[in-house]
């Protein structure tokens, strides 16, 4: 007895890892989105596909091309990544802050996860739901104009980039808001503007030369950049530069995640 009992101490964890705990984690965040597919998938998605539409009848065939394709086809990549990247920032800073206002979020901290692995839990969800949307979208907008994938390599790389930068900014973002308003703010002075200005709708290379400088810096910029560029194969920055930049900042919003999460900053008395 005295031998289980030094070998099995209460508290201390057994594996460096908890497999178990963080995959039950990640499953159950994986469903908590598809439980409401209709608003965390096909939501988006109907968005995408509207703007891809109105701007189609708005602009016609009057728009010149863009990167050397049509402007529909430029305009395409970046409404699936506009999606994606937002919906990733969605589910991770609601699943922190609705676990706050509905107070459960004390099943998360009371489990034998570490702060890595709930963090990365969540994230991974995020990932998830990103992919989902990223690909039903690409087969729905196939029925409506000619998207062709060149380079699966920088759409996969691009994807889990980005998708994780906003993941982990989610549950920074949820650890620090106290209510949705809090959450609304964040989404509309930051999320939104800087969507809408990384290039979305249009190529850097028209813009002011300041203008193109400043915007280098965007990380949404990098983003949906290299994710076009898997589709047309052309780019207004650099490829490399972009995966290392998303690359950094990736560990670095995840690092700052992780000590957030682990100081219990806004979730402990």
């Amino acid at each position: 007895m005295i031998e289980i009992k030094n070998k099995y101490k209460i508290g201390v964890r057994r594996f460096t890892i908890n497999w178990i705990g963080f995959y039950s984690l990640y499953c159950k965040e994986t469903l908590r989105f598809l439980s409401v597919f209709g608003q965390t998938i096909v939501g988006p998605i109907v968005t995408a596909i509207l703007f891809l539409v109105v701007i189609s009848l708005a602009i016609g065939t009057e728009r010149s091309n863009v990167l050397g394709v049509e402007f529909i086809i430029f305009l395409a990549p970046g409404l699936i990544a506009m999606q994606f990247i937002s919906q990733s920032f969605a589910h991770s800073s609601s699943s922190i802050l609705m676990g706050k206002v509905m107070g459960n979020i004390v099943d998360l901290i009371g489990a034998p996860l570490s702060a890595a692995e709930v963090t990365l839990a969540i994230i991974l969800a995020a990932i998830t739901r990103a992919i989902i949307i990223c690909f039903l979208s690409i087969v729905i907008f196939s029925f409506f104009i000619q998207i062709d994938i060149q380079n699966f390599y920088t759409l996969f790389v691009y994807l889990f980039l980005s998708s994780f930068i906003l993941g982990a900014a989610g549950i920074i973002a949820g650890l620090w808001a106290d209510k949705f308003d809090h959450m609304a703010t964040v989404t509309n002075f930051i999320i939104v503007p800087l969507s809408f200005l990384s290039g979305t709708f249009f190529s850097m290379e028209k813009l002011p030369e300041l203008i193109q400088k400043i915007a280098f810096f965007n990380p949404f910029f990098h983003m949906i950049d290299g994710f076009r560029f898997s589709f047309i194969g052309s780019s207004d920055g650099s490829i490399f530069f972009g995966i290392i930049y998303l690359f950094s900042l990736s560990i670095i919003m995840w690092f700052i995640a992780f000590l957030l999460y682990k100081k219990g900053y806004k979730i402990r008395s």
